[in-house]
């Protein structure tokens, strides 16, 4: 049985006794325990059932690997699932759950599909699941359903709080063991800003259990000399109990920070995501134990061998008081040292190598254990723990020599080096024959912008177990001088390659041995895959599920890829490996989102008129993620009195537009001009500086997205202007391109819309008002329409636009946002004589439909070209290229049927229903009306005192005076006309005065 020890535990404190609950019971622990040592130090050998066949289940490891020992946390708003045992620190109070069983983990009912196995091989759902077709919905889609998922979805409000930070490094290092120390060390006595991190709560690695010694000294003195070193020095941060998650282009490494996962509700937040952008990354991740294939190695009691060390000497915890070793190298009997060591008994060691010499062999046979060679596990008695062994010849199929009794099994297979982070941004890999390890390639590493290495590997990471020489690997590729620390090292012997023990095992035999121990794949499994001709080990992956559990085939994607290799009679390196893709572990959603909870998940954006507008009577609007007033109310009015009277003064004296919610984008840089050349569909390059230009942009496909005002500023700086609700993602935009596409050109890109309050002053009067402010000439001869100029305007720092988006004499003043309010203020107050009101955007909409200016979102909806709009004069016929000009060019879209934008006048006045779509003669293939257009913007104009809608007619503008019909709800018919869409001022005398 599995106990703890009455002495030793170096990360545990006796004084500080913890208890928990597993499945109702309660337990108890010591602080500085993992959910995994108090649990087996309560001799809990079985903590869960297996996904699709849901055998026993128990620890087999001691880290992140682990692929068993997921357990439901928590309760109530703190719950989440799938939390893994060995790297959850123990908390008092802690509710733990066993996953996958009904009703109980003891008695479960799932259990028969083990009975069921030979009818449930792999990819049996790709058969099973076809006929007959008439059972998917009621059979196979409701039972698929139920049986998807591991662990409980949470049901209630997360109660925690989680959050992200930046940091900029010229080295991270990733790994806290003794290799990682030596390399934070050597490039932070070179100057360089180190971010060192481990995902543990201590540092040291393996060494410090392991019992290496450093510079004469025990590997825990000299770890600890090495982090008071580190600690002192102000270009060093050190962070534990965070897990480097991913690497991404440009150095971009993304980590989180468990902050009070093992205090829960202490206030502070409960995890931090770390957005790190560095120069190098070294990862000293260090390597994992590879289980042996043998049947039964899922038995609850059979663990790796370094995770048995890990239990011993960090938690004084033993999985068994007899411990059965099987191995193909010699690591495993530093296992057997640190047993007999603690008292325990180890009845044998079987090694399946023919021979076995060295220091560490010698050792153990010093101590009475019985080394047996050229032998393995032909299987693994027990069911819901261990209780025995039974020995074979590794070199034969599998009959039995003798039994061993023993209540745990230590395997250990070899070694692989985490190469996760390496591979994140497509560092390469090359099959090392003599460790049979697939570790980095130095020659093909990841590269960063300028083709230098962005990663470097270091220790067991690059494949190098002896510690002397992983101290010297770390110390020169950190950059260090002078003597790397120096470690004694036991000579090894060398490792012999076991996939399958023994290695004639026959079927009966190999449906027992287990790769995937979540997933329930077998190596016969994935010999079935290679014989049904799945010869890619992706495709393998896939069909047979191998590696996509969460512990994302930590443990068993080598030996599996070795077992198809074998089945298909070709060498490792000719199967390859699987894609390594971040997460390294799962991220919880909290973190990933952070603080963007709440009201602040899509926080409301207000203008700094807000309280203004809304002390006035504003009736909002929601725009994007801001709110707008879509009108102001007076006593007495309703919506439509009030747009109605905010269009008439706005026409015949003066109104003003909060337009400060409209996208402002700084694009600055030598190439800025070749940049938006690129992006929009005319000229800006040429734009001269103090002139406005109006732009359209298009996707890739040739849609329109988004149009606005673009402004030379200087030289080498344009303000591109973007509709409210596309700031955003048209910055966004702006950066995808020049960071994957252009990323040589010299550009440099600012969202500076919140950075500025916008005015538009609108009306005969506005230019009278500015004038009564004083401080600039805003005359037509010094500010002509599509200019502007930089001063003071009534004793505020301004940009005038002399712009118009409603067809009337039109000036858009921007102010640093503090000052916003007191100018809409002022500029109220000085208005007054002129008749000044506010208007809203519903207002603002009916203005430009009787212009004709088309709105984004309105005329177009991501199926609609500019030449649709009947924006050609806004296309440049020089430029040979610009996004989306290919794009149009396709036969479709130049096709002359296409739907174009017409204005539309009903015949009796009346307002023709929003989207409302023109019929055809004629019936289509379903039985329903042919259409010929649609209504995209309609409105009753205060200023014609008609209905007017703006649409899209196939040829609409060659159909001129045309009458059309619009059916509408109830069985009434609108009659309309094909106009121009401009209804007011077609001459623009009004925006020119």
């Amino acid at each position: 049985m599995s106990t703890r020890l009455a002495t030793g535990g170096r990360l545990i404190d006796r004084a500080k006794p913890m208890s928990f609950t597993f499945n109702g019971r309660k337990l108890g622990g010591y602080e500085g325990d993992t959910l995994a040592s108090a649990l087996l130090a309560e001799d809990e050998m079985m903590i869960g059932r297996s996904f699709k066949y849901h055998r026993p289940r128990g620890v087999v490891a001691s880290g992140a690997e682990e692929p068993n020992g997921v357990l439901g946390l928590g309760e109530g708003g703190r719950f989440e699932p799938n939390q893994r045992a060995t790297t959850t620190e123990l908390f008092e109070g802690a509710v733990t759950r066993s996953q996958n069983h009904w009703p109980t983990l003891e008695l479960d009912v799932g259990a028969i599909n083990a009975k069921l196995a030979r009818f449930l091989p792999a990819g049996f759902y790709y058969k099973m699941f076809m006929y007959p077709r008439s059972f998917w919905k009621h059979v196979y889609e409701p039972f698929i359903r139920q049986s998807a998922g591991l662990g409980r979805v949470p049901k209630d409000r997360d109660e925690d709080r989680y959050e992200h930070t930046y940091a900029f490094a010229d080295t991270v290092v990733v790994g806290g063991g003794i290799a990682g120390l030596t390399a934070a060390l050597a490039a932070a006595k070179a100057g360089q800003r180190v971010v060192l991190i481990e995902q543990t709560a201590h540092w040291g690695g393996r060494a410090v259990v392991d019992g290496v010694e450093i510079e004469g000294e025990a590997a825990e003195a000299w770890v600890k000399k090495a982090i008071e070193a580190l600690g002192a020095m102000e270009n060093v941060t050190l962070r534990t109990r965070t897990m480097a998650s991913g690497l991404y282009d440009h150095g971009y490494l993304l980590a989180e920070e468990k902050i009070s996962d093992h205090i829960p509700g202490d206030g502070r937040p409960k995890k931090r995501l770390w957005r790190i952008r560095a120069g190098r990354i070294i990862t000293a991740t260090g390597a994992i134990e590879r289980p042996l294939s043998f049947a039964g190695n899922d038995i609850p009691g059979v663990l790796l061998a370094s995770a048995v060390r890990d239990y011993v000497v960090n938690w004084a915890v033993s999985p068994g008081d007899r411990t059965v070793i099987v191995t193909n190298n010699d690591d495993a009997y530093r296992t057997a040292l640190v047993l007999l060591d603690a008292g325990l008994v180890v009845p044998a060691v079987l090694d399946a190598r023919p021979e076995v010499k060295g220091p560490l062999a010698d050792a153990v046979r010093a101590r009475g254990v019985r080394v047996l060679e050229g032998r393995g596990i032909a299987k693994v008695k027990g069911g819901r723990r261990v209780t025995g062994v039974s020995i074979c010849a590794h070199a034969g199929e599998g009959s039995e020599i003798e039994t061993i009794a023993c209540d745990a099994v230590a395997m250990s297979g070899g070694w692989s080096p985490v190469v996760h982070l390496w591979s994140h941004c497509g560092g390469k890999l090359l099959w090392d024959e003599a460790q049979a390890m697939f570790r980095p390639d130095a020659s093909r590493p990841a590269t960063g912008a300028d083709g230098e290495a962005m990663v470097v590997a270091v220790g067991s990471a690059n494949g190098i177990l002896r510690a002397d020489e992983v101290l010297a690997d770390a110390h020169k590729a950190a950059g260090g001088t002078g003597d790397a620390p120096n470690a004694a090292a036991e000579a090894e012997g060398s490792i012999l390659p076991v996939w399958i023990m023994p290695q004639g095992a026959g079927y009966a035999l190999r449906m027992k041995m287990w790769l995937d121990y979540q997933n329930d794949v077998k190596v016969s499994d994935v010999q079935l895959a290679a014989r049904e001709g799945y010869e890619s080990v992706e495709h393998t992956k896939r069909y047979t599920t191998l590696g996509m559990a969460t512990d994302q085939g930590k443990l068993s994607n080598i030996n599996g890829l070795a077992v198809l290799s074998d089945a298909l009679h070709r060498p490792i390196p000719a199967t390859g490996t699987t894609t390594f893709r971040p997460p390294y572990t799962p991220i919880t959603m909290g973190s990933i989102a952070g603080e963007a909870r709440g009201e602040i998940f899509q926080p409301l954006r207000r203008t700094p008129m807000h309280e203004w507008h809304e002390a006035h009577g504003a009736y909002w609007e929601p725009v994007g993620l801001w709110r707008r007033p879509y009108c102001f109310m007076r006593s007495g009015e309703g919506v439509e009195d009030a747009v109605r009277r905010e269009v008439r003064n706005t026409r015949n004296s003066l109104g003003l537009l909060d337009a400060s919610t409209l996208g402002k984008i700084l694009v600055k840089g030598p190439d800025a001009g070749k940049f938006l050349d690129m992006l929009y569909t005319n000229v800006m390059s040429t734009l001269p500086v103090g002139k406005c230009r109006y732009g359209l942009m298009c996707t890739e496909n040739g849609f329109l997205t988004d149009d606005g005002v673009v402004v030379r500023i200087s030289e080498d700086s344009w303000l591109c202007h973007t509709t409210s609700g596309g700031a955003d993602r048209i910055h966004g935009h702006m950066e995808d391109w020049l960071q994957c596409e252009w990323w040589d050109w010299k550009v440099y890109t600012a969202n500076l819309t919140e950075q500025y309050a916008q005015v538009a002053v609108v009306g005969p009067n506005a230019r009278k008002l500015l004038e009564k402010l004083g401080g600039m000439d805003v005359s037509k001869d010094a500010m002509p329409f599509m200019t502007w100029a930089e001063g003071t305007l009534g004793g505020f720092r301004a940009r005038v636009f002399r712009i118009s988006f409603s067809g009337e004499l039109s000036y858009e003043i921007a102010v640093p946002a503090s000052e916003g309010l007191a100018f809409w203020e002022k500029l109220m107050e000085a208005g007054q004589e002129f008749g000044v009101m506010p208007y809203g955007t519903e207002a603002l909409h009916i203005m430009r439909a009787e212009k004709g200016f088309i709105m984004i979102g309105d005329e177009t909806d991501g199926t609609v070209i500019p030449q649709d709009l009947g924006l050609g004069w806004a296309i440049s016929k020089k430029k040979p290229d610009y996004l989306g000009k290919r794009a149009q060019e396709r036969s479709f879209l130049a096709d002359p049927e296409r739907w174009q934008l017409v204005g539309l006048e009903t015949l009796d006045g009346s307002v023709i229903p929003d989207g409302a779509y023109a019929v055809a003669p004629g019936t289509n293939a379903n039985g329903q009306r042919n259409v010929q257009g649609r209504v995209t913007s309609t409105y009753h104009s205060p200023t014609l005192d008609k209905g007017i809608a703006m649409g899209l007619v196939r040829r609409g503008p060659e159909r001129m005076g045309e009458v059309i019909e619009f059916p509408t709800d109830g069985g009434r018919v609108v009659k309309a006309r094909i106009v121009s869409p401009v209804f007011y001022d077609p001459e623009g005398e009004k925006q020119n005065v």
